[in-house]
């Protein structure tokens, strides 16, 4: 009996045992990444100097941002709210505003309207203490009607320094002895009215013949940069070889327009080629910005449809290569 007792007992502390729960592991407790913590700076008047890009003391500096699309076609991205929210939110220091000008509906058919969306984004850089390009966007010469643009721009906006003069977005099919005499009447005009602020100029073959400029440069001129464009899974080494080059030359550039995909704005994201852009650009101080703030069923357009006009989108309302140029923009908090 006795060892019929301790058999049952065993029996029954066997079975409390197996039946007793698992302890329940401890997981980490995991977050999402910070928000990037720093401040969009404003560096007050550029100047360029020994071919860098530096602020009135002379230190280089370094503007990071995006470009709206044609002003034609994307108009409603094109106001005070979507500024604001390119700098409190993606952390941009520069716009740039792309004003369509042959196109139908563009400057050259409708001047009121072209007019009115290029002050709403300058306006509005400048009151949120940000730099503007002002971006004659066109693959073609119009000499008289740009002349006439820029000196009211200049007029307008000459004390800012804020602003920034984009004489000529793409020449396709100009030589740069055409585009060279085309920039050098035009600063000419601007400077009767806005002494010293920055001028970009274009360069052949959508702005990617920098050699040829490098070689025959605009003479006597102060605070003037050259255009350089890429889209990086078009153009990868050759250019960017081309670019250092000119830059160890002393020749000073300026990325106005540049993404991750093929020339054409579509296919597919070369992140080895964007991210080996990217680097040059941080190692040389080459102040970009990136194509484009629109939503066009293409992947250069940064936006789907849904997205508000005004800014405030989330990031389901953000395509892949807009959420990368956001990334790309934290640089300007550090």
């Amino acid at each position: 009996m006795k060892k019929l007792l301790i058999l049952a007992f065993l029996i029954l502390s066997s079975c409390s045992e197996a039946s007793a729960p698992d302890p329940v592991p401890t997981l980490p407790v995991t977050s999402p990444d910070p928000d990037p913590i720093g401040e969009v700076k404003f560096f007050g008047q550029l100047k360029v100097v020994d071919g860098k890009l530096t602020d009135a003391e002379g230190e280089p500096v370094m503007l990071r941002g995006v470009s709206f699309g044609w002003h034609n076609w994307w108009p409603r991205f094109y106001n005070s709210s979507a500024v604001k929210f390119l700098k409190t939110d993606w952390n941009a220091n520069l716009v740039r505003a792309a004003m369509g000008v042959d196109p139908e509906d563009a400057y050259l058919g409708n001047p009121e309207f072209a007019l009115e969306k290029i002050k709403a984004v300058v306006d509005a850089a400048i009151a949120e203490n940000m730099y503007v390009i002002i971006d004659w966007h066109s693959h073609d010469l119009y000499p008289e009607q740009a002349k006439s643009f820029f000196i009211e721009m200049a007029k307008t906006y000459g004390e800012s320094p804020n602003v920034i003069y984009e004489l000529f977005n793409e020449p396709d099919y100009e030589t740069w002895e055409e585009v060279k005499a085309y920039s050098e009447d035009i600063i000419t005009e601007i400077r009767k009215y806005d002494p010293d602020n920055l001028i970009l100029v274009g360069s052949p073959t959508w702005s990617q013949d920098i050699h040829l400029v490098a070689q025959n440069p605009i003479l006597n001129q102060e605070n003037i940069m050259y255009v350089l464009h890429f889209y990086a899974a078009t153009h990868k080494d050759y250019l960017r070889e081309r670019a250092e080059q000119v830059v160890v030359d002393g020749l000073p550039i300026f990325v106005t327009e540049c993404a991750g995909m093929e020339a054409s704005g579509d296919g597919p994201i070369d992140a080895a080629s964007w991210n080996a852009w990217l680097s040059w650009m941080e190692s040389r101080k080459i102040s970009f910005a990136t194509w484009s703030v629109a939503d066009k069923d293409e992947t250069c357009s940064m936006l789907l449809p849904t997205a508000s006009s005004e800014g405030n989108w989330t990031d389901s309302q953000i395509k892949p290569w807009g959420i990368i140029v956001k990334k790309a923009l934290e640089k300007n908090l550090e």
